[in-house]
């Protein structure tokens, strides 16, 4: 069973805002002649790499709700200019909208088990609404 990251998605508004800053920078990249891949880069390098490349994800907060996830591929530690020990998670750059759900804030990233994972929204109807549009329609009860 695969082990999946949690994140927050710091100034991101919605999951149309993380996949435009995607495209943008995965086109940045290809204009400087650079691998055409997404990276993320976070200073804790998570210990159970294994686990988590056997099928995990980087599941992202946004606006307080676990929405999105993208598929991990790889995970690459380094040293910064500074000396300070980092690493790259390297992200499939497709988003995967999941049904959401509360998360407080926190700083860095947590593991989070398979089990409790939320289930894709594929082929739901409100997978194709705006995030907005979404969190009315579940503060009020109707989704």
């Amino acid at each position: 069973m695969p082990l999946h990251l949690l994140k927050l998605c710091v100034g991101a508004e919605s999951i149309k805002d993380l996949e435009d800053w995607i495209g943008e920078t995965l086109a940045a990249r290809d204009a400087r002649g650079l691998p055409v891949e997404q990276t993320h880069t976070t200073r804790m390098v998570p210990t159970r790499t294994d686990e988590i490349l056997d099928g995990g994800s980087l599941y992202w907060v946004i606006k307080g709700e676990v929405a999105c996830r993208q598929r991990l591929t790889a995970i690459r530690p380094f040293v910064d200019s500074d000396g300070i020990r980092r690493c790259h998670l390297v992200l499939e750059p497709m988003v995967h909208r999941v049904e959401p759900r509360p998360n407080r804030p926190f700083q860095g990233w947590r593991y989070l088990a398979a089990k409790d994972a939320p289930p894709d929204l594929a082929g739901e109807p409100a997978a194709a609404m705006p995030d907005q549009l979404r969190r009315e329609l579940r503060s009020l009860g109707l989704l």
